[in-house]
């Protein structure tokens, strides 16, 4: 885990400013917070982790605050989602699995974790229960890429 945590504080932010802060989950807390991702049929997998990750914001430094406001750019959710992949292909490399989730009961975290700040992400961590992942669906790379030229 440390590993990952480690590839995550080095993720590159606006102005350097690593607007987040990862709440790291286990025990009951990771069982609570994996209820809190669960509902409408969603994320039943998720009581199967031992750890849950909850990423929220943190404030700017002032350049950064600046900065999107003047480009009115959200750079915050950019760093969390840049830290978050970091994490991720950190977790990957040592063979553990990861599941980044937008789908979560966010007052619920909140009131569990005793924080006041804007929860973005979860990330659901564990070892995957099988050797083979499921065939994941993708766009052609030709639907999401051109080229320019001059």
């Amino acid at each position: 885990m440390l590993y990952c945590l480690e590839a995550m504080r080095l993720a590159p932010s606006a102005s350097n400013a690593q607007p987040f802060f990862f709440h790291v989950c286990e025990g009951e807390k990771a069982k609570e917070i994996a209820q809190a991702t669960q509902s409408m049929g969603m994320n039943r997998f998720t009581t199967n982790a031992p750890i849950q990750v909850v990423i929220s914001e943190a404030s700017y430094n002032p350049t950064a605050a600046i900065g999107s406001r003047i480009r009115d750019q959200d750079f915050r959710a950019v760093d969390i989602g840049i830290a978050s992949i970091q994490f991720a292909l950190a977790a990957t490399e040592k063979g553990i699995g990861t599941c980044l989730l937008g789908w979560f009961d966010e007052k619920r975290i909140r009131e569990i974790l005793g924080i006041k700040e804007r929860v973005r992400l979860v990330i659901s961590v564990g070892y995957p229960q099988k050797d083979v992942l499921r065939k994941k669906v993708r766009k052609p790379l030709r639907q999401l890429t051109d080229y320019v030229k001059e």
